[in-house]
């Protein structure tokens, strides 16, 4: 009996929506893999990774999941989800149990995008304000989306989604990659996350890695028919062994 072909789920990351992912859903879905880009709430990555989870455990079937920058970390924690058969990351943070976001990127240099943020805040209930950051404006083409065409790249910048400040300091509960097999696409001229956090963290995990050496963040925009192909062979890796599901 044939395995099923996994359902993707692609999890954008921070300053982004789900829409950055139309090049890459229209690649998949002309080979006829099912495809899911739910909204990432981008409030805490706890609070988003169960989110992620539950959207992928009402998938029925298998599921690989994709993360993009932020995203990855919650792929990292959701993965542990039963019908989770695979992970693949995306220019993206690959934590280990225990570790956050800042704990990471604190290993290696920071990347231009940490003096590129401007902060805003928001009402949480029964609090103070709590407060989110987004990239500023003049400097989200050369930090997010270098390769990316310039009047693209203004749309993006004023539609850019905050993500809360807080999450930086989250710890991942679970790292799926010790029981999920996983793949990584390092973006070599990413301005947002330091190449080599992308390189260490896929090393670490084990993962299939691709790279593409003038990159930019946004490489699933502006590179969308490869970042498909890396996907496509984890939907094809994991549909071979869907029946060998792991929790």
């Amino acid at each position: 009996m044939t395995a099923p072909t996994p359902t993707v789920v692609l999890v954008h990351g921070a300053f982004a929506d789900a829409t950055s992912w139309s090049g890459v859903i229209e690649e998949l879905q002309r080979e006829g893999i099912p495809v899911v880009a739910p909204p990432n709430p981008l409030r805490g990555l706890a609070s988003d990774a169960a989110y992620i989870a539950s959207v992928a455990a009402q998938i029925e079937g298998p599921v690989v999941l994709v993360g993009h920058s932020y995203g990855g970390a919650l792929i990292t924690v959701a993965g542990v989800t039963e019908n989770v058969v695979g992970l693949v990351y995306v220019a993206a943070y690959v934590l280990e149990e225990g570790e956050s976001l800042g704990e990471l990127q604190g290993r290696f240099p920071l990347s231009p995008l940490v003096g590129s943020l401007k902060q805003w805040t928001y009402p949480v209930p029964g609090g103070e304000d709590a407060v989110e950051v987004t990239i500023a404006a003049d400097a989200f083409p050369s930090v997010f989306a270098a390769d990316v065409d310039p009047a693209v790249t203004k749309v993006l910048a004023v539609a850019q989604r905050p993500l809360a400040a807080a999450a930086f300091d989250e710890t991942a509960s679970a790292a799926a990659w010790r029981t999920r097999p996983s793949w990584a696409l390092v973006a070599g001229a990413d301005e947002a996350i330091n190449p080599e956090v992308e390189r260490f963290g896929a090393q670490r995990a084990g993962a299939s890695v691709v790279e593409l050496p003038g990159a930019s963040h946004a490489v699933a925009v502006s590179q969308p028919k490869e970042v498909a192909a890396l996907i496509r062979d984890a939907v094809r890796a994991t549909g071979r062994g869907a029946d060998r599901l792991t929790s």
